[in-house]
């Protein structure tokens, strides 16, 4: 996958939350604001100021002059993954973001797909947008039109294995026999067939997770009918999240869910725990150092988080169940690098490592003029 890029650097955290109408009030209360408050609502950066216009990301709607002068009415929120498996609405006007990406919002659809580093593989249907690693679109074009994939590799595994072979094949043996290094990640290209095969299976089962039901699939769900559910009602306002592993329950101030499998519970990332992590990001506006429009969230817990939560469980839960045995397996032997020279996949052309140029409409610049790419 040689297209790569870091993710959207937002420059400011209010410009995120995971309450889409969060985002509409710190929209109204930043363009109500005027002079030295809005300055200080804003939180200017070297990038972004409310002097400055921007031009509107591809595919949403938002002002391209000055903010200061002619904020225009609220964007809709998107739908993001802002850290890992915490999947949040961002404001997707790039007047507030410091380095918004727009070449990977061309090609945002559907049909897409993004591999994430942080630094263990992550895979999701959503844009990421904020502290994650390294970034690559499984697609150079909207539509699922040209696979961000070496020249000739898909020909060459598909030649090899007797079959055809789909770019979203690619990723799931990338997410099966991928490991991180030294020198990023890298994924050694079975020969035998069979170890092929045996890592697809393992792949797609990997990738089901991931996605947790987004482009239309199955949501995924724990065997033998074990399922999450609500014991006790959260409250308005829990103030902590804690775990009992001999009843497994997670308590959210008075309220309880369970079961959660402790393997839930523990799972971190970068030493971090998910579930600590999605929570605390959920009162965050009312933590005592909190101000400005980073403050303004809902005045009680929204039903919606508790669905987020037993599903986000669920995800977790299988994702440590399939930990040991994708810790296992074995790729057997790869394709020689001769091999792939022969089929033109070594090295990868330079213009594959930059993104495709794919404006086939006008986009709006700054102040209204027409983007020149």
């Amino acid at each position: 996958m040689p297209w790569t890029t870091g993710g959207l650097r937002l420059g400011r955290d209010w410009v995120a939350a995971p309450d889409p109408a969060a985002l509409r009030a710190r929209w109204a209360a930043l363009a109500g604001a005027e002079g030295p408050e809005r300055e200080r609502l804003f939180r200017p950066s070297r990038s972004r100021t409310p002097a400055a216009g921007a031009a509107a990301l591809p595919g949403q709607r938002s002002g391209t002059a000055r903010f200061a002068d002619e904020p225009g009415p609220c964007p809709d929120p998107v739908r993001v993954l802002r850290e890992p498996f915490d999947e949040q609405w961002l404001l997707p006007d790039q007047r507030l973001i410091d380095a918004a990406r727009p070449e990977l919002w061309r090609v945002r659809d559907a049909h897409q797909l993004f591999l994430v580093e942080v630094p263990d593989l992550l895979v999701t249907a959503h844009l990421p947008a904020g502290r994650l690693g390294r970034i690559r679109p499984l697609h150079r074009r909207p539509g699922g039109a040209e696979p961000n994939l070496a020249p000739g590799l898909l020909h060459l595994l598909g030649g090899r294995h007797g079959g055809w072979v789909t770019p979203e094949d690619v990723l799931c043996w990338v997410l099966a026999a991928g490991r991180p290094s030294p020198r990023g990640h890298e994924v050694p290209l079975a020969a035998d067939p069979e170890r092929w095969r045996a890592g697809l299976e393992l792949g797609h089962r990997l990738l089901s997770v991931h996605l947790r039901g987004a482009r239309g699939g199955e949501p995924p769900r724990l065997p033998g009918g074990r399922r999450p559910y609500v014991r006790s009602a959260v409250p308005a306002r829990p103030q902590e999240l804690g775990y009992d592993p001999g009843t497994e329950t997670l308590t959210l101030g008075g309220g309880t869910v369970s079961p959660v499998p402790r393997e839930a519970w523990e799972y971190e990332v970068q030493g971090v725990r998910v579930l600590e992590a999605w929570f605390a990001a959920r009162t965050a506006h009312r933590r005592p150092d909190a101000e400005g429009l980073d403050a303004l969230g809902p005045a009680e817990w929204p039903q919606g988080w508790t669905s987020e939560l037993l599903a986000l469980v669920t995800t977790l839960a299988l994702l440590a169940a399939l930990t040991p045995e994708r810790a296992a397996f074995e790729p057997g032997p790869g394709l020689s690098a001769t091999e792939l020279r022969a089929a033109g996949v070594l090295p990868a052309p330079r213009w594959t490592r930059r993104p495709a140029s794919v404006l086939d409409h006008r986009e709006e610049g700054p102040g209204g003029q027409f983007a020149l790419l």
